[in-house]
């Protein structure tokens, strides 16, 4: 995906691969992704922080032993470091691993034109797109639904969703 001003907000929306010098934002994005949970648990910010490394931490080895060839990228806007988004790709889809967007780089459109993005890469190699969504966040499903994709497996904690090409009139508006 390319530097590339969308058409849903005024910024400047663009990956680049993720480099070792990353990590430390890479931490913090994760982090940011699981403050409302932590904010529920009585600990120290050492207790806090510690956690959120060692998750991150067995986070990154799962994905790289499970797709070795994924796409690990920092989203950046107006050049700015602004997230994370993890693509699989094999034979038959496209697999959304994980995409999160910092809070004060959220509600400008981001996720939308890098999803638009992904969907119209399926449409191109005729794949399937896919994702998995946590079943208590109603605004990750409302906001897959809107893009048109549909839930095709449903495994208590998490909800399969997928978009399939040339099935959806979401995906042209």
């Amino acid at each position: 995906m390319s530097d590339s001003t969308n058409n849903e907000s005024p910024v400047s929306v663009s990956l680049r691969p993720v480099t070792p010098a990353d990590r430390e934002f890479l931490v913090a994005v994760y982090g940011g992704t699981r403050a409302h949970e932590l904010a529920q648990v009585d600990w120290d910010p050492g207790q806090k922080e510690a956690f959120v490394r060692w998750q991150f931490e067995r986070q990154d080895e799962e994905y790289r032993q499970r797709y070795p060839d994924a796409r690990y990228d920092v989203i950046l806007v107006d050049g700015v470091p602004a997230g994370r988004i993890w693509v699989g790709v094999d034979d038959k889809q496209m697999r959304l691993l994980d995409i999160a967007i910092m809070p004060q780089f959220q509600n400008r459109g981001v996720g939308t034109y890098l999803l638009r993005q992904l969907m119209a890469e399926a449409t191109e190699t005729n794949k399937v797109l896919r994702h998995m969504v946590f079943v208590l966040n109603d605004d990750a499903h409302r906001f897959y639904e809107r893009l048109g994709f549909v839930t095709f497996e449903d495994l208590g904690g998490y909800k399969h969703m997928e978009w399939v090409p040339g099935q959806s009139s979401t995906a042209a508006s």
